[in-house]
């Protein structure tokens, strides 16, 4: 008997109106489909009108799980990996499995879906290139302090997930490690309480400070630059800005061209000129 298929299957990450016509048809096609919460996952598929054996799986059992889904698929199962939202693997299981199924030399089928990183990086107006995903950050400060240090040594946009009780003090760990950059701060997208908060990092934080915040929260920051901290490069800084000026470039358009070169918030930037006796 010929092995089975393992399909990779990007869901909506809130509006269900997002499936896409394949992923619907890739979901009928599956015998069984594994998902993180079945009652979740049983909620798209009555959007389909679509009943199929739903298996719990999930972080805390792909280990446990991944020899048996292996049997149904060397069997000739058809068998569906789904997330709770968006695409499979990314901040969500099924790494284990994918890459025990690619050694049985068995099919997977990957069925494009949303990644909320990318929506919220397109919203943004934040340069997208390069940028990183970093995922969630940790839950104890020490470590969200290495991860943000992390973000600040790659020094390119970073895309990162966070939770509504932890976003205070993470904004206020990010502040204080990548210093004032702009961000986006992208809550509940695609459904009907969508939002975006954009601004610099203390911005932001203020503008949230006194809201209880509910739903997956996306963060986008711009790179953060440590030449914000080297006087050498900060001297270069402001010689790029006071080349613009002297060419005739307004002030206002002038922060913005260094701030986007250098991915600086436009405070930030004219904090360091002003302290430097740059920003004229």
């Amino acid at each position: 008997m010929a092995a089975g298929k393992l399909f990779i299957i990007g869901t909506p990450i809130g509006n269900l109106s997002d499936l896409s016509p394949r992923a619907a048809e890739a979901l009928r096609a599956c015998d069984r489909i594994l998902c993180e919460d079945t009652r979740r996952t049983q909620k798209l598929l009555n959007h389909i009108a679509l009943k199929k054996p739903l298996i719990s799986f999930h972080d805390h059992n792909e280990t446990e799980k991944t020899p048996e889904v292996l049997e149904q698929l060397r069997a000739g199962a058809t068998i569906g990996l789904v997330s709770d939202a968006g695409m499979p693997l990314i901040s969500d299981p099924g790494f284990i499995l994918v890459r025990e199924v690619r050694k049985e030399g068995i099919a997977v089928e990957p069925i494009p879906g949303p990644f909320a990183g990318a929506l919220a990086l397109a919203v943004s107006g934040i340069a997208p290139h390069p940028f990183a995903f970093f995922g969630f950050s940790p839950h104890k400060q020490s470590q969200r302090l290495d991860f943000y240090r992390t973000l600040a040594e790659h020094s390119m946009t970073s895309i990162v997930y966070e939770s509504p009780n932890r976003i205070n003090e993470s904004l206020a760990d990010a502040l204080e490690i990548l210093g004032d950059v702009e961000m986006t701060l992208a809550r509940e997208m695609t459904k009907l309480h969508e939002e975006f908060i954009h601004g610099t990092i203390d911005s932001v934080k203020k503008s949230i400070a006194e809201r209880e915040l509910a739903g997956e929260i996306t963060l986008v920051f711009a790179a953060s630059a440590p030449a914000v901290r080297d006087e050498l490069n900060a001297g270069d800084i402001r010689k790029s800005f006071d080349a613009l000026r002297e060419s005739g470039m307004r002030r206002n358009d002038a922060l913005k061209l260094i701030a986007e070169k250098y991915g600086l918030g436009k405070n930030a930037l004219y904090k360091m000129l002003m302290d430097g006796g740059g920003g004229r």
